[in-house]
């Protein structure tokens, strides 16, 4: 395959410092115009990344999302410029008004780059180590799918996941976890530029950062390289070595941040200000450029730049001509890779889903482990694993072998004691595409992965948290165990849609809803203790199809209507039942209403919610966490609403102690409902 627009035997000199300087001036001219941003680095690296680009770089900017197009990562996302200035350049949906309109309401270019936003962007970056750890999970896809489809002669899957990265990315905790991961499962096609420019924005690296950043790299099982980042031969060489390697690649790119600048080159200054129009002007002029003309482009320059668009074709129409050849000798695989990489799910995955006989009693992670099984066997891309706790979240699916550096063929991932890579490992998978990912950890420890979570929303992607031991229930773990706000604040990331199901019943419709969505990840809060299976068939109770919507009645005591209704997610709603049966038997008339999602129920119609949920209706909510946010349902005036939940920590103490001690009993609900209707 063609994959270059420029060589080293064939570039002219005075034409490549010419480009390069175009990309140094693009990106300083922005900034300076949005008055804020970040020159410092898109000057620094821009040698290397214009040969990463030219170079070796397989893309085509005439269709950003081709499916096997190289990987490009700028996890140094502060440097946005960088990657807009050679999206504009290269022939991408990104025009010089763009530019020109940095950081500006409306932009195609805004601060940090985002996914889905502005063609050309593989991930959204910018808070530090995203960017590093997406890539790893983008290679991770990639090696899957390679071992699943690719024959002799037949490389359908075959790309490098190329990136970019700073002082500050390796500096950040989650991008050693990820490097470690990557350096066991031996991701020969991850290749990373570091920009090893001696600052960050506090002044120099040697302030807070005097580790051998090399040494640590080869202790994970990387190939190391140092080199002169400002020297296009010696980047080209280094990355011709990385791609001949079988280990993940890291090249130390020493440079001078803001190179260019007379006054500002090498200082911190130039790191997260704009130079200024009289620094400006004089750099523009050091560099050969007009001194007085912003944004400008070389005509030369652009006509270089913009073979990039044949080029990509060219690489389209090749790689179009293999899948065409493969499909006549393999047409069941490539039935099957065309699905995958579709985003589609195969036809009947929803009848696989089973179904809980009536008064069982299963812990909501046992359920979900076997909602899990079923998945996997309908579903041959459903590829995930868990933080070192899959026996804990019940994560494994059995008989299928796991992913390792020698083994491709499993689809249990294991992604050791890394929560925080997990996270952004996941993103990166279903960014690639191709693969439906899922990661397990105990719901406590979601915070760890936090940062990951919310760009899994911000960039509307498939993700499934499998997040366990969702409360008090942990029992004897203690406080630092038991979850109290992670509930409330994984409900607060908007486009987040947030299970804790009552039921295994209710397990089957989460992750139904979960598998459903294509536009945002799903997090499932599910127990330790057991749940009895409710039987659905008995007087009052409606079927659990009605979690779908995200809340629903699930138990009516009388067709004359309720006078008070029970309110509740999770393991508490089974306390609700119970409390209904209490107050039944006094003669009040209940209703219990199970909310296992917010955020689908309030993306209902207002009649429909109207309708569960009366304004009139005097109403209990119990949940084994914080109050927060439960107002919204029960209303503020106390005299019709009451909220029984735990607005502190835990303690260690079996689980039907802290149940008892903390209030969420049947008794005491039924109490305080009979204390509103009265």
């Amino acid at each position: 395959m063609a994959s270059t627009i420029a060589n080293q035997s064939t570039l002219d000199s005075t034409l490549e410092e010419k480009a390069v300087n175009t990309i140094r001036l693009l990106s300083a001219d922005a900034v300076q115009q949005a008055k804020s941003g970040h020159p410092g680095m898109p000057m620094g690296m821009a040698q290397a990344a214009f040969t990463l680009w030219t170079r070796y770089l397989r893309h085509s900017p005439s269709h950003p999302s081709w499916s096997n197009r190289d990987r490009f990562i700028l996890s140094a996302g502060h440097g946005s410029m960088l990657l807009y200035s050679l999206l504009h350049l290269t022939g991408y949906d990104v025009s010089l008004d763009e530019l020109r309109n940095f950081r500006q309401w409306g932009s195609l270019t805004p601060g940090h780059p985002e996914h889905g936003h502005t063609p050309g962007v593989d991930t959204t970056t910018g808070p530090l180590g995203q960017g590093f750890t997406n890539g790893v999970g983008m290679a991770i896809a990639e090696r899957w799918l390679a071992e699943r489809f690719n024959k002799p002669d037949f490389p359908v899957m075959d790309h490098y996941v190329y990136a970019i990265c700073s002082d500050g990315d390796l500096m950040e905790g989650i991008s050693s976890e990820a490097a470690s991961l990557a350096g066991h499962l031996k991701l020969g096609k991850l290749i990373y530029l570091y920009d090893d420019n001696n600052i960050t924005i506090e002044g120099s690296t040697d302030l807070a950062y005097s580790e051998d950043w090399a040494k640590r790299f080869e202790a994970y099982g990387w190939h190391v390289q140092s080199i002169d980042g400002m020297d296009g031969t010696a980047v080209a060489t280094a990355i011709e070595a990385a791609q001949n390697d079988s280990r993940p690649s890291i090249i130390g790119c020493k440079t001078i941040i803001g190179f260019g600048s007379p006054n500002h080159q090498g200082t911190a200054k130039v790191h997260g200000e704009p130079l200024g129009d009289e620094e400006l002007a004089v750099t523009r002029a050091h560099l050969g450029f007009p001194a007085d003309e912003k944004f400008h482009v070389p005509d030369e320059v652009s006509s270089f730049y913009r073979q990039a668009i044949p080029n990509g074709k060219a690489l389209e129409s090749t790689y179009s001509d293999l899948l065409e050849a493969y499909s006549e000798k393999y047409p069941d695989e490539a039935a099957e890779l065309n699905v995958m990489l579709s985003g589609q799910l195969p036809d009947g995955w929803e009848e696989a889903l089973p179904n809980f006989d009536a008064g069982s009693s299963m812990a909501s992670r046992n359920s979900g482990g076997e909602v899990i099984n079923a998945i996997a066997q309908v579903i041959p891309n459903f590829v995930g694993g868990s933080a070192d706790l899959a026996g804990s979240n019940k994560t494994n699916m059995r008989g299928i072998g796991s992913i390792q550096a020698d083994s491709w063929d499993g689809r249990n991932m294991h992604f050791g004691v890394r929560e925080h890579a997990m996270g952004g490992i996941l993103n990166g998978m279903a960014l690639h595409g191709g693969v439906v990912p899922y990661g397990g950890t105990f719901l406590i420890f979601s915070d760890y992965m936090r940062g990951s979570m919310r760009l899994a929303a911000l960039m509307g992607l498939r993700v499934v948290y499998v997040l366990t031991h969702d409360g008090i229930g942990v029992g004897e773990d203690g406080p630092t165990h038991q979850p109290i706000e992670q509930v409330a604040s994984l409900r607060a990331i908007p486009n987040m849609t947030l299970f804790r199901p009552a039921d295994g019943n209710e397990v089957t419709e989460a992750w139904r809803a979960a598998l459903r969505n294509e536009a945002g990840p799903t997090a499932l809060a599910l127990t330790r203790q057991n749940l009895t299976t409710v039987d659905r068939t008995a007087p009052g109770y409606r079927s659990a199809e009605g979690a779908a919507k995200g809340g629903y009645i699930l138990y009516e005591s009388s067709d004359e209507g309720p006078q008070v209704a029970l309110l509740a997610t999770g393991s508490e709603v089974e306390i609700c039942c119970n409390a209904a049966k209490i107050l039944v038997a006094q003669g009040i008339r209940v209703r219990v209403v199970s909310i296992p999602s917010w955020e689908l129920f309030s993306a209902q119609d207002e009649g429909y919610r109207d309708e569960v949920l009366p304004h009139t209706l005097p109403k209990v909510a119990v949940e084994a966490g914080t109050s927060l946010g439960w107002e919204r349902w029960v209303g503020n005036d106390k005299s019709k609403g009451l909220i029984i939940a735990l607005d502190h920590f835990g303690a260690s103490a079996p689980f039907a102690k802290l149940y008892q001690e903390f209030g969420l009993t049947p008794d005491n609900v039924a109490e305080k409902a009979k204390g509103l209707v009265n």
